[in-house]
């Protein structure tokens, strides 16, 4: 098996975690310990980004249709929300460093533009533009030839998981409320990407044949078996997803509910 050992890659996973111990550390200092299911959090998002982009899925990506729909939900599906999870309040504000924090967040119009990106009515769209637009066969071809438009197609994946993500997992707060209007937001964003998996094991002809036509037989795989069990992984995954964020919310309405009702005072 052939192992990826992409420098610039290398240094962004080593400095994810680098910069997050130090925050981690930092608050330890002023009191605050980070639970340690968020900090493992962090990590399990960083380390599903390495094994997406360091492992033999990131050569075979190239071969393989699976292996490239395997990154895309790696880094999109799983990393982005742990990610998310692991720089809850207080951590958020202190990964960065002081001075490439105080910088970044005087940028008036960058802070504008993230918060009208994340609200829910837009952040799905967004997320839709950028899963079907790379799916497209002239884009999907030039990611896969050229190692900076793959590079870009990940960062936008990345992007758009966040932005669908942020309004979800609300990293500003400490604890994560069950607001059940998430049901139905988590329902739709998952939808998109089940479509998407649905049509590539409908489809009956390759739908990049230029790309995977000649590569997959040589891994005892036909052009269409790869393509369709790369699409019933993307459905299969968004299913698994959405059923455990909807069973997770309902779950967390339920504890909000109680514990509103015992805050309660007992009326006579």
């Amino acid at each position: 098996m052939q192992f990826s050992f992409d420098p610039a890659v290398i240094a962004l996973i080593l400095l994810a975690t680098a910069l997050y111990v130090r925050a981690v550390r930092v608050l330890r200092r002023r009191g605050y310990d980070v639970p340690p299911a968020q900090q493992a959090a962090w990590h399990a998002g960083v380390a599903v980004t390495a094994v997406a982009l360091l492992s033999p899925v990131d050569p075979l990506s190239e071969e393989l249709l699976i292996a490239h729909m395997g990154q895309h939900l790696l880094i999109a599906d799983l990393s982005a929300p742990l990610l998310l999870v692991g720089i809850r309040s207080p951590v958020y504000a202190f990964v960065l460093p002081r001075p490439a924090l105080v910088p970044l967040a005087r940028r008036r119009r960058l802070r504008a533009l993230f918060r009208l990106l994340r609200r829910p009515l837009v952040a799905i769209p967004v997320w839709v533009l950028i899963l079907y637009g790379w799916h497209f066969g002239f884009a999907f071809e030039a990611a896969v030839r050229n190692g900076f438009v793959h590079a870009f197609q990940h960062q936008t994946l990345v992007l758009g998981a966040v932005l669908v993500w942020w309004s979800v997992i609300e990293p500003r707060r400490r604890r994560l409320p069950g607001d059940l209007w998430k049901v139905p937001y988590l329902v739709g964003a998952r939808l998109a990407g089940m479509f998407l998996g649905m049509a590539f094991i409908l489809l009956r002809s390759p739908a990049y044949p230029d790309l995977y036509g000649r590569t997959a037989p040589e891994h005892g795989l036909s052009a269409m078996t790869d393509q369709q069990v790369a699409g019933g992984m993307m459905l299969a995954l968004d299913l698994v997803v959405m059923l455990f964020a909807v069973a997770f919310f309902f779950y967390r309405s339920a504890q909000d509910h109680d514990r509103a009702d015992r805050a309660q005072p007992v009326a006579g």
